[in-house]
């Protein structure tokens, strides 16, 4: 896909070509989860709670509403579902009681699992690439796409989530 010379940029059908691209990359990429997802009959929804939720044990709802950008009535009923079918638990918050603190019991954190490894396989192969160093450049690209506004909490989100990960894992397992 080239750029066109006269200003640096990439042409209409170079842009076109690459939406249409991501949307097929999206698509495919859900896929697999949408199917493990249909056999607990859960949807997305439920899915990006126990993801977020296992990247950050003990987030806060309001914290998971900022992320997801979702309706408190959503989330309750997507929450409501996943705490009654035994995948997230909550806490009342320490210093604050009116703060309700989410983690997920050891099926949530091995439906998550489940769920994200066809997604590391995609992404691994994708960023598997001869030039090297895709994965950076592939990880700049999508950074560039969040909204101007929106970076330096993403960029947040990613750096303080990626030093969790760890822990996260661990502590699933300690809270069965």
């Amino acid at each position: 896909m080239g750029e066109d010379p006269a200003n640096g940029t990439l042409s209409e059908q170079d842009t076109v070509a690459l939406i249409e691209l991501m949307f097929f990359a999206y698509r495919d990429f859900v896929s697999d989860p949408d199917e493990i997802l249909g056999q607990f009959g859960f949807g997305r929804a439920h899915h990006r709670v126990l993801h977020f939720v296992g990247r950050d044990p003990g987030m806060t709802v309001q914290q998971l509403l900022d992320i997801l950008r979702i309706t408190k009535q959503s989330l309750g009923r997507v929450l409501k579902e996943l705490i009654d079918k035994g995948y997230v638990y909550q806490k009342e918050g320490e210093s604050d009681r009116r703060q309700r603190l989410l983690y997920l019991t050891e099926a949530g954190e091995e439906l998550r699992q489940r769920l994200m490894g066809p997604q590391m396989n995609r992404i691994r192969r994708a960023v598997a690439l001869p030039e090297g160093n895709a994965a950076h450049l592939y990880r700049k690209v999508l950074y560039h796409m969040v909204s101007p506004a929106n970076r330096e909490a993403v960029r947040d989100w990613i750096d303080r989530a990626s030093l969790l990960d760890d822990g996260a894992k661990e502590g699933a397992k300690d809270r069965g």
